[in-house]
């Protein structure tokens, strides 16, 4: 008996394992969870098409599985809802500007891929409070996401300090920005990220100042639903072989003719020239290639989307490659 019921589960964890992916080539769609709204990382143009850095990471995994890059479906979701919807296979893929945690690892019934985006929790004002550290805040009221981690993290630094504050939890960054901008909090606090993002949408975003404090370690990550490893692996190594492609001086203007012409056994094995790697997850020859043709490499999506050549202008800091002095390290092609 116990032998059977061990088959039983054996065979239903190869039939989740097996779903996701097989799930998105039959749809011929990726449905991916994405922000309700933040520059840099999600929102609409003119002619309603999404944008932003997490966006073109949910267009990756679609280059790679899919072939087409444009085949995703985009669902903005709000703080509080996000993890739910992964958790109950609504979406694919979570894009969502989200950190990596213990408790949701281990207990929301959700797994992390991949990091794409390392953070910290800090704190706006106005600058015409006066304030310029986060030890001034005592007595503050505070705007937060609602079901972030942000709320835990003010809690915690504020009782360390000592000081008191009170809190306002909003679901969506531009409630948040509102109600602070109506005067209803003295304080955002949130991802230093996102930060930066609501502050280029004012029309004087000097008149805003982001306090030096970082509070905390916010690892920004895709995640997928639990029990799925090979669908694990795909947006996993999606991510790693943008990153990889950045090292290996791999990009949209020469990926062409570096396949043409590659003689590096990583470079051959990066863009699937050497053997067919991931045809264990099910993926088809050239998808990494895919990926770097049609959304580029990390440093690409970075740069077109955060960096110095869009609004917000952020700079790279612990983003950067690791030969570069920052955390972005994949394992390696071999």
């Amino acid at each position: 008996m116990i032998r059977y019921l061990f088959l039983l589960v054996s065979l239903f964890a190869t039939s989740v394992q097996a779903a996701t992916i097989d799930d998105v080539r039959s749809r011929g769609e990726l449905r991916c969870g994405i922000s309700t709204g933040l520059p840099g990382f999600a929102t609409q143009d003119d002619q309603g098409r999404w944008q932003g850095f997490d966006v073109d990471m949910c267009r990756a995994v679609a280059a790679a599985v899919l072939g087409d890059a444009h085949k995703v479906k985009f669902i903005p979701l709000g703080s509080a809802e996000r993890i739910q919807a992964l958790a109950e296979g609504k979406i694919d893929v979570l894009s969502r500007n989200t950190t990596w945690t213990l408790s949701r690892d281990l207990d929301m019934g959700i797994s992390f891929a991949a990091t794409v985006y390392y953070d910290g929790q800090g704190f706006m004002v106005r600058k015409s409070s006066g304030k310029r550290s986060a030890l001034e805040l005592d007595g503050a009221k505070i705007c937060v996401q609602k079901g972030s981690t942000s709320e835990v993290n003010v809690q915690g630094y504020f009782s360390i300090n000592r000081m008191k504050y009170s809190l306002l939890s909003l679901d969506t960054p531009e409630e948040t920005l509102k109600l602070f901008m109506a005067g209803k909090c003295d304080v955002i606090s949130s991802d230093h990220s996102q930060l930066n993002a609501l502050r280029s949408t004012m029309d004087k975003p000097s008149t805003l100042r982001v306090l030096p404090e970082v509070i905390s370690q916010e690892p920004l990550s895709l995640a997928v639903r639990e029990g799925d490893d090979r669908w694990r692996k795909v947006v996993q190594w999606t991510v790693f072989n943008m990153i990889n492609a950045e090292y290996l001086g791999v990009d949209q203007r020469n990926v062409q003719r570096v396949m043409e012409n590659a003689k590096k056994p990583d470079t051959l094995k990066l863009l699937g020239l050497h053997k067919n790697v991931g045809a264990g997850v099910g993926l088809q020859p050239g998808w990494s290639g895919r990926i770097i043709k049609q959304v580029g490499n990390y440093g690409e999506v970075f740069d077109r989307n955060l960096g110095q050549s869009s609004k917000l202008g952020m700079g790279r800091g612990l983003n950067a490659l690791w030969n570069d002095g920052g955390l972005m390290y994949a394992p390696p092609v071999r």
